[in-house]
């Protein structure tokens, strides 16, 4: 069982093919799966909103209840985070905006990547160039959802018309673009068979090595203190 203070990349067995690298800790998991929830009921309480053929299932004001439990769940999201792995959540705002040439490298063949070719990829570190790109959009997307969406809660009278529905255009499109992403999350996950890693943490350390190579390094000279 990991914990939340483990290190990045502690290995869980000492074999050479079947050699773990611990990649999400604990408390990391733990948030993604309260994003995962909070985001799946707002969007499936949204949806009944604003889909005509889901509006039935609106009707008795029960989805506006999940909708506001799911937006509280999903304000809790950064906050939970800071308390159960406050460094995991700086390191990953910091390298989400942060690139270097590899990382435009890596854009140049992203295509590869996109076919479940990862082998001969540009050298990348614990985020891959699409991994940081990804993350940064779920940043901004959730930032400007949770400031629409209060807006529209807690200052809906004083808004107006106008303001009401831009706050409202602001809040779905934002949601739309989270959807888009939730989608290529999936993908990637499907082609590059990662759900085991967030549900044990753990990677193999031979795919480690094709897809973050500059991370297994930076842990292997962690590890010999070089």
């Amino acid at each position: 069982m990991t914990t939340a203070n483990q290190t990045f990349g502690q290995p869980a067995t000492s074999g050479h093919d079947d050699e773990k690298l611990l990649r999400y800790r604990a408390g990391q998991r733990a948030v993604h799966a309260l994003l995962a929830t909070s985001f799946l009921l707002l969007l499936f309480t949204g949806l009944m909103i604003l889909w005509q053929p889901l509006t039935l299932w609106a009707r008795d004001g029960t989805s506006g209840v999940i909708h506001r439990i799911g937006a509280v769940l999903f304000i809790l999201v950064p906050i939970l985070y800071l308390i159960v792995d406050r460094r995991g959540a700086k390191e990953l705002l910091v390298e989400s905006f942060t690139y270097d040439k590899d990382d435009i490298e890596w854009f140049k063949h992203a295509g590869r990547y996109f076919i479940g070719r990862a082998v001969g990829m540009p050298p990348q570190g614990r985020l891959n160039a699409g991994q940081k790109l990804h993350h940064a959009g779920v940043v901004i997307a959730s930032a400007t959802i949770v400031f629409s969406g209060i807006l529209m809660w807690f200052a809906k009278g004083s808004l107006g018309a106008s303001g009401l529905a831009f706050a409202a255009t602001i809040h779905d499109l934002s949601m739309l673009a989270l959807t888009v992403l939730l989608a290529g999350h999936l993908y990637f996950t499907f082609v590059y068979k990662a759900l085991s890693s967030m549900t044990t943490g753990y990677v193999s350390k031979e795919e480690a090595v094709i897809e973050h190579p500059k991370w297994v390094e930076e842990l292997e000279h962690q590890a010999t203190g070089d």
